[in-house]
């Protein structure tokens, strides 16, 4: 059985009036770099649709190994987030590098199936080499008070990833609230979670500042109980330069320099990818660069 306990509701003025307030940071060129270059190491490239080939695959893990030709300085990627069939095709270019093979289980997006077959998806990823699985919660069971079945699904997935660390995706658009969302967060550290995660990117709205900021206190309200440090990734809805360094600003204020590694916060978010370049490439010769210049995946 799994207790949730109930904290004060979350005051959502206050939280969207701080996360809001994070996004007027002056930050100046030489930081701005810096900035853009770690959001790169710390992005998850992911094909997830039902026309993927090895192939695509293929050039994705490419890219994710050296997103920019012209500067090896940039990159690599975090890592890719691929469908199992596609995990043994990305182990093997990826084979030596850094760059991380996730897969998605759990009867995504949905995660409607039984339990065994969710845990079956989970295992056969693991076999074909994910390092990582990112796992939906059954947010129909959240959202009428089944939080036994979800504490559960997660703490036997967790089981089932065996050396694979395991993400959690709350589907955040679909909890309704932001004291719901908490209550997913918490749970999902409580059964195993390795990293909590927005969204699936499959609907909207997806991550958002303020959301990705009361994620992030989650975290820290564990971290500061227990001496645990778990992960976050915001996915979907993040797709400029702008925004990326919004987000790196509310985990530097939140949760220090720490978090300021791929160990620790991801970005979901594949079409960010060509706009940091484009910024990247502005800094350094003065000029903005054509979306054509780089690859679309």
């Amino acid at each position: 059985m799994y207790a949730l306990f109930a904290p004060p509701a979350v005051d959502a003025v206050a939280l969207e009036e701080r996360a809001a307030s994070f996004a007027k940071r002056s930050i100046k060129k030489a930081t701005k770099v810096a900035g853009l270059k770690l959001a790169v190491a710390m992005m998850d490239l992911t094909t997830l649709e039902g026309k993927d080939t090895s192939g695509k695959v293929r050039q994705l893990c490419q890219k994710a190994l050296r997103p920019l030709d012209t500067d090896p300085s940039i990159g690599p990627c975090a890592a890719i987030c691929v469908y199992p069939n596609h995990v043994s095709t990305a182990k093997e270019v990826l084979a030596g590098s850094a760059v991380k093979v996730a897969s998605v289980a759990t009867a995504f997006p949905s995660g409607q199936s039984p339990l065994d077959i969710k845990l079956d998806d989970t295992r056969r990823a693991v076999e074909f080499g994910a390092d990582e699985i990112d796992m939906v919660i059954d947010r129909g069971a959240m959202l009428v008070g089944d939080y036994t079945k979800v504490y559960d699904e997660i703490a036997a997935t967790k089981e089932a990833c065996g050396p694979a660390h395991l993400k959690v995706i709350l589907e955040t658009g679909e909890l309704g609230s932001y004291d719901m969302i908490r209550k997913a967060s918490e749970l999902a550290i409580a059964a195993g979670a390795d990293f909590i995660k927005t969204s699936t990117g499959k609907i909207q709205p997806a991550a958002t500042p303020p959301v990705t900021l009361l994620m992030l206190e989650v975290i820290r309200d564990h971290f500061y109980a227990t001496g645990r440090r778990i992960g976050m990734k915001p996915a979907g809805g993040v797709r400029t330069s702008k925004q990326a360094l919004h987000y790196l600003v509310i985990v530097k204020e939140t949760l220090g320099d720490a978090w300021l590694t791929p160990d620790l916060f991801r970005f979901g978010a594949s079409a960010l990818l060509n706009d940091v370049l484009m910024q990247l490439e502005k800094e350094r010769t003065g000029n903005y660069q054509a979306g054509d210049d780089f690859s679309k995946d």
